[in-house]
C-alpha cells in the first residue's frame, strides 16, 4: 500500500476511531491523541507490507487496539492513571462547562473489563458487525457475544444505581 492509498484510508477511519479511543480513554482526549497517534504510526510502517484494502478498517481497529492495550499497561506500570473519581476536579483547558456531560457514561465504561469495553464501543458506539469485532480482536465471535453480554449487564448495573 503506497502513502496517498494509506492516507485516504486514514482520513476515512479517523473520526471513528478517534471517538472509539475518546470513549475508551473515559473521555481524556489528550491520551485518546497520543494513542491514536502512536498506532497511526505503527499501521504507517507496517503499511507496506498490507494488501487487503478491503481490510483496512478491521486491520486499523486491531492496531489501535493492541495499542490502547499497551498504553495503558504503561500507565499502570508507573502508576500515572488519575481515577475517574478525580476527573471531576480537574478543569478542562479550553471546553465549556458541558465537558463532564457524557462522564457518568465515561465512568460506567471505565469500570468494564478492557475486552469488554472494546468490544461495547465497537459494537454500539461504531456499528462495527460482531464478526469484524472478532477479527479487531482475535477471537472468536462467540467470545465477542460474551463481552457484549457481560459488559451490557455491568453497564445496566452501573447507570441504574
Amino acid at each position: 500500500m503506497n502513502r496517498e492509498i494509506f492516507t485516504q484510508h486514514v482520513r476515512k477511519e479517523l473520526p471513528g476511531l478517534r471517538r472509539f479511543l475518546l470513549a475508551a480513554c473515559s473521555g481524556n482526549g489528550d491520551e485518546a491523541d497520543d494513542v491514536a497517534q502512536e498506532a497511526l504510526m505503527k499501521a504507517y510502517v507496517a503499511s507496506h507490507h498490507f494488501e487487503d484494502e478491503e481490510g483496512f478498517s478491521a486491520w486499523l481497529y486491531r492496531i489501535a487496539c493492541n495499542t490502547l492495550i499497551d498504553h495503558q499497561r504503561k500507565l499502570m506500570a508507573h502508576d500515572v492513571t488519575l481515577g475517574i473519581d478525580k476527573a471531576h476536579d480537574v478543569a478542562g483547558v479550553s471546553h465549556s462547562d458541558g465537558s463532564f456531560d457524557y462522564q457518568e457514561l465515561y465512568q460506567a465504561i471505565d469500570g468494564l473489563t478492557m475486552s469488554e469495553r472494546t468490544a461495547v464501543l465497537l459494537f454500539y458506539m461504531e456499528d462495527r458487525p460482531i464478526k469484524e469485532i472478532a477479527t479487531i480482536m482475535n477471537v472468536a465471535e462467540g467470545t465477542v457475544k460474551g463481552y457484549l453480554s457481560r459488559g451490557r449487564e455491568h453497564l445496566r448495573t452501573k447507570l441504574s444505581k
